[in-house]
């Protein structure tokens, strides 16, 4: 059996999925998979120089993406060098499903930090975008991030991961045949944390980040 696939969304199973999700545990090809998704096809080559990476190495891992259906060949633009492309947007998963086995724990861990990386590396571009000119005014008071911090409870987290999903898609929808429309960074996250002991052992450090690019919104499917 496969996971179920969709035009635009892989999601993931842990059980179906053990061989896709341990290849996918890799911080280059997460990387790989995310500029695909986030900048369109590309050669080995072109991935190479962007990334760092010999041609070689992401060719290889380019063809481990290939074997598990992440990504696929794409139109040519001339015959001496295969161009990628990433099958779907989006990889979604039901974090319950992912609690079953160390391995994919350990991607959806990855996973996460990697989507932090993300957003670091989006605001130095957006920073840049802005200063330089690329990003017209109308773009200045609608962009920012927020750390807002409400008291819900379970229930009310996922009709709330719900209704960001419904209306991202209306709006998705809607201004697809915009030209004023660009690429936004739209990074969510929803993480209870349980009431801190004022006399308890002192915050542990976060983990180190992977040198990675992200998925472009993985996603959990039972809410990124």
């Amino acid at each position: 059996m496969v996971s179920e696939q969709h035009e635009h969304e892989r999601v993931l199973d842990p059980e179906q999925d053990a061989a896709a999700l341990k290849a996918l545990t890799h911080p280059l090809r997460i990387r790989l998979l995310g500029m695909l998704r986030q900048d369109g096809p590309a050669t080995a080559s072109e991935l190479a120089v962007a990334t760092g990476e010999s041609s070689a190495s992401t060719s290889y891992h380019l063809r481990v993406l290939a074997k598990y259906a992440f990504v696929a060949e794409a139109e040519h633009r001339d015959g001496r060098e295969r161009r990628w492309q990433a099958v779907h947007a989006v990889t979604s998963w039901s974090n319950k499903a992912m609690e079953a086995s160390p391995d994919s724990r350990a991607y959806v861990s990855l996973s996460r930090r990697t989507q932090i990386e993300h957003l670091r590396s989006s605001l130095v571009r957006h920073e840049a975008d802005t200063g330089a000119g690329r990003l017209g005014p109308e773009w200045t008071e609608p962009s920012g991030i927020s750390d807002l911090m409400p008291r819900l409870t379970p229930e009310s987290l996922t009709e709330l991961w719900q209704a960001i999903d419904r209306k991202l898609e209306e709006l998705t929808a809607r201004d697809a045949g915009d030209p004023r429309a660009a690429q936004v960074v739209l990074l969510t996250a929803g993480l209870p944390l349980a009431p801190r002991d004022p006399g308890g052992a002192p915050e542990t450090s976060s983990p180190a980040k992977p040198d990675a690019e992200p998925e472009v919104e993985p996603h959990t499917e039972e809410a990124s």
